[in-house]
């Protein structure tokens, strides 16, 4: 069993807000971790899976059926199925305001957290659960390229072979496809999501263009940004915003989209070994691309994260931030010799980070220059420290 790094803060929160909610992509161990939670917390648990028929039927009378569970962890597993719901827990909450009464688990971010902060606002703590990361698999040269290559869904990372990992995360997007997203009422045909998907990922790591990708699957831009929003809004896509610090350069003010798992990212683009990744163009965006998610991972909540770039060529992969003031800069490299090009060194002029970072696949950190210092991946909490 990998232990998730969220753990210990959700067994805390547990202590303190009547309810938590789990939200992450489907697959990602949500249920898993839930239930190893409740068990660690010592308390009866009542498990309930809104897309099980029979237990969606025990919510019929949903306040009888609840009120008898007042001293246990109750459980709501894609609870955005059930909307009314959320007004009852709020009553049923005010009544008895104990922490640790209700974790609510859902794979839809924006329509989860919208129907919870209508009811909830003040009772509940959220928490995302993304799929493994480094510092939850462990930071080996192998174990690295093995989640880089499949990605962090469990059943693809621990499969037995790279073909089996393929074939689960080909299932997993055919299934997201023609049976998630229509259940969330998208009412999208699956073969042309499919395309845009597709189109996304040869896309990954650029300035997001929707005249570009509208004029190739025959629609208008206002059709592909929906696209890209239901994507985003089920964990599979990831758009990274621009820093507008100085509003007085031309910015560039187009956001970046990343396919969030690179496994994800490699199954689209058909890319099914190591050596097949090794000798494909996307190498270096899909490289970016992981380690931005493992940062993401790893950031406390104080931060906030950017990209920069102005049309006047300064550019830096990620800008880290406590408002409006820039705390750090990290450029990302896939390379044993990682160097600073012109436009990042142009953009540590303009932000005047306290420090930068340039991440890589090596083994040494060492300093490049005042307050630049090369970063080995396998060591990214430091950038936190």
């Amino acid at each position: 069993m990998i232990k998730r790094r969220i753990e210990e803060s959700i067994i805390e929160n547990l202590k303190h807000f009547p309810a938590i909610g789990l939200v992450g992509p489907r697959q990602s161990g949500k249920t898993t971790l839930a239930k190893i939670i409740a068990k660690k917390c010592r308390q009866p648990i009542v498990y309930l899976d809104l897309e099980n028929p029979q237990d969606f039927e025990k919510l019929g009378n949903s306040q009888l059926y609840l009120e008898q569970f007042k001293k246990h962890l109750v459980i709501l597993d894609e609870a955005q199925r059930k909307p009314e719901l959320f007004p009852l827990l709020r009553s049923l909450i005010d009544e008895d305001r104990r922490p640790g009464r209700f974790m609510i688990l859902g794979s839809a971010s924006p329509s989860l957290k919208r129907q919870a902060s209508e009811s909830l606002a003040g009772r509940i703590a959220y928490h995302e659960l993304s799929p493994f990361t480094l510092d939850e698999v462990g930071v080996s040269e192998t174990k690295m390229n093995k989640l880089w290559l499949r990605g962090g869904y469990p059943q693809s990372y621990l499969a037995d072979s790279d073909k089996l990992a393929t074939v689960w995360l080909q299932n997993f997007i055919q299934t997201h496809l023609e049976r998630d997203l229509p259940a969330l009422g998208v009412r999208v045909p699956s073969t042309t999501l499919l395309r845009f998907w597709t189109m996304a990922a040869h896309c990954n790591g650029q300035l997001w263009n929707a005249a570009k990708l509208a004029d190739s699957l025959g629609v208008d831009s206002k059709t592909t940004r929906r696209y890209l929003d239901l994507l985003e809004d089920t964990f599979m896509i990831r758009q990274l915003q621009p820093f507008f610090a100085n509003i007085k350069k031309r910015l560039i003010k187009s956001p970046k989209i990343y396919i969030r798992d690179t496994g994800l990212l490699h199954t689209l683009l058909k890319i099914y070994s190591f050596d097949d990744l090794l000798a494909n163009p996307v190498l270096g965006a899909s490289w970016e691309g992981f380690c931005i998610e493992q940062i993401i991972a790893l950031k406390p909540a104080r931060f906030d994260i950017y990209f920069y770039r102005t049309q006047a060529a300064a550019e830096i992969d990620l800008v880290l931030t406590k408002g409006l003031k820039v705390e750090i800069a990290v450029e990302i490299k896939y390379s044993l010799t990682p160097k600073m090009t012109k436009s990042s060194t142009n953009a540590i002029a303009e932000l005047n980070p306290k420090k930068t970072w340039i991440v890589y696949p090596g083994k040494e950190s060492y300093p490049v220059k005042k307050n630049v210092w090369t970063l080995p991946v396998i060591e990214l909490n430091k950038i936190f420290e």
